[in-house]
């Protein structure tokens, strides 16, 4: 566990985050969602949505200290709400993942999908439990979030096994298959960390083109949310994130390791395509191109109001 990270120890909104709000101009909007951010026991319709699902992304950190977002694959009930504030996660993450074998003890954040309704639920904890049954999460919070930008997607298992996938590569460079992936992307997820807030795992989504490439360097239009501002206030903080892009239809996936930063003031440029004039800018230090293990997309449909590529 890197040592700059512990439990979270409070709630409501953190200096980074009422930084990114008040220069946005929504701290208004925002302060009236503070209440989702407090600790909440895992109960009712909760405990149901995470046992019907099959996928989820994971935040945290390898044995090295390196962040990444990992997908978590499994059956319906592999996510199970064992107490108020413990959930068991029966899966691992796939062999070669950089985040197999990934400590116990450290701060962990968790986003699970539901693609075919675009729901999802942000997940933020510890994670006290790693054995090759699965993982175990302490609970501190729990939370929802729109169904802005999530592409509708079936996904369902392969049956048979796959023995000409290759093994994972690790790689500091973007290969030409890399590159192809990321500007083919309508959807990818952002893992961030606060040094004593822990880690927050999200969910982005637009048309395919959205998220552009420079040498080793992504960046992507910052599109109207709920103005909560969780992951752009962690990186006023901290720079440190990952990024994971899933092919759904290949099953390639593809993980980066490095730091992110806010730039402002872009507003009417090309590329502003949520018309918020801010980007972020992901600078890629190390990277994991691997496979989706167990699932593939059988449909899809984009979300209808995609902002248009500018």
């Amino acid at each position: 566990m890197n040592m700059q990270d512990s439990q979270l120890t409070d709630w409501g909104f953190h200096d980074g985050e009422l930084t990114v709000q008040q220069r946005a101009g929504v701290r208004a909007d925002a302060e009236r969602l503070t209440g989702m951010l407090a600790p909440v026991g895992l109960r009712g319709g909760v405990v149901g949505f995470l046992a019907d699902r099959t996928f989820a992304v994971i935040t945290a950190r390898d044995d090295a200290g390196s962040l990444w977002s990992s997908p978590l694959i499994g059956e319906p009930g592999f996510l199970t709400v064992t107490s108020p504030t413990t959930l068991r996660i029966r899966t691992n993450v796939a062999e070669g993942d950089p985040l197999d074998a990934a400590p116990a003890g450290q701060p962990v954040a968790l986003v699970v999908m539901e693609f075919p309704a675009r729901r999802r639920l942000r997940i933020n904890g510890t994670l006290t439990g790693s054995d090759n049954d699965g993982l175990t999460v302490e609970v501190e919070q729990a939370y929802g979030n729109c169904p802005q930008y999530i592409q509708q997607r079936i996904l369902a298992p392969i049956l048979g096994s796959r023995p000409d996938l290759e093994e994972p590569r690790s790689d500091v460079e973007l290969s030409g298959e890399d590159a192809a992936q990321i500007k083919a992307a309508d959807t990818f997820f952002l893992g961030t960390t606060h040094p004593t807030r822990g880690k927050d795992a999200s969910h982005r989504g637009g048309p395919a083109g959205f998220v552009r490439l420079e040498s080793n360097d992504v960046w992507w239009p910052d599109y109207p949310g709920n103005n909560m501002f969780n992951s752009f206030g962690n990186l006023t903080i901290d720079p440190t994130a990952a990024l994971l892009f899933v092919d759904f239809d290949s099953g390639r996936t593809l993980q980066l390791s490095g730091s992110a930063s806010i730039e402002w003031d872009h507003r009417g440029e090309a590329g502003d395509d949520g018309h918020t004039g801010r980007r972020a800018r992901f600078h890629t230090e190390r990277l994991v191109a691997g496979h989706l293990p167990g699932i593939r997309q059988t449909e899809h449909r984009s979300y209808p109001r995609n902002p248009a590529i500018t």
